[in-house]
């Protein structure tokens, strides 16, 4: 069998935490229309009978950033480059024009000692600006044309992968029937990012990046149904106020928008406190 990891490198939402979730099959980082919404170094365990790859979505590098939680998120990310990775992917969105955070990005890539694959996401067939990025793919040892929100594209790209990965007499994961899916991430890590992802598709541009949401506690009830004890944290009163609504309106339809998505990736019935 072959092994390995996949690295993705690219500017905030190209696609990279969609591609992730749909290749993997289950819900591994978040995505919302918000930038910079990957906050950890996802990984998740895709599996066939080939082998296995573990896909690791890096957030977005940012280049204009004054916060100290978005500059560590840019140090997680160069230092995990520079890491020995078997095979990266930097994954471009061909709607947006190019630009210098697109430049810094490439920067890295070139520094890759492993192979890089270019992957242009093509979303809808919209591909404005392609023509700026054309003459990058002579830099990269294979191109690659997907739509990350339909597996069916990936083929020849999975297929590639495979090819680069070594052989192992012995995995070096643990049974693929006792790997949690979020292989560095604990299930209050994953559940509380599940909120924070609902907090950002609900408030849009209102609410800043930087807000978090923290679970400290998940108990099963005898009845079977998970409660879940959690908290968002923002960075002002006025945030604070416009999480909770008029007469607590917003965080009582934000918490039940979570609660479903919660039950339905976990396959259980949740209490969301």
């Amino acid at each position: 069998m072959r092994e390995g990891t996949v690295l993705l490198l690219g500017r905030p939402n190209v696609g990279k935490s969609t591609f992730v979730n749909n290749v993997i099959g289950q819900k591994v980082a978040i995505t919302s229309p918000k930038p910079q919404t990957t906050r950890m170094m996802i990984q998740g365990l895709y599996e066939e009978e080939r082998g296995r790859i573990i896909f690791t979505d890096t957030p977005g590098i940012f280049d204009k950033t004054t916060d100290p939680l978005s500059k560590k998120i840019n140090i997680q990310t160069l230092q995990a480059v520079n890491k020995e990775a078997n095979v990266v992917l930097y994954m471009i969105d061909p709607t947006r024009n190019r630009d210098y955070e697109e430049a810094k990005v490439l920067g890295i890539a070139r520094r890759v000692k492993a192979p890089v694959f270019l992957v242009i996401n093509n979303k809808d067939n919209k591909i404005k600006f392609l023509p700026q990025y054309k003459y990058m793919e002579e830099e990269f040892d294979e191109v690659f044309t997907i739509t990350a929100e339909n597996v069916r594209t990936f083929t020849d790209l999975l297929d590639a992968i495979f090819a680069l990965l070594p052989e192992v007499e012995k995995s070096s994961i643990e049974d693929a029937e006792h790997v949690y899916p979020l292989l560095n991430m604990d299930s209050k890590g994953f559940i509380g990012e599940l909120i924070r992802e609902k907090v950002f598709i609900m408030m849009g541009e209102e609410i800043p990046y930087t807000t978090t949401a923290v679970v400290d506690e998940i108990k099963e009830r005898k009845n079977g149904v998970m409660y879940i004890k959690a908290k968002i944290l923002t960075t002002s009163d006025r945030y604070k106020k416009m999480l909770i609504g008029k007469g607590g309106r917003k965080i009582k339809e934000l918490g039940s928008y979570a609660r479903k998505e919660i039950a339905l990736t976990t396959n259980k019935k949740v209490y969301l406190d």
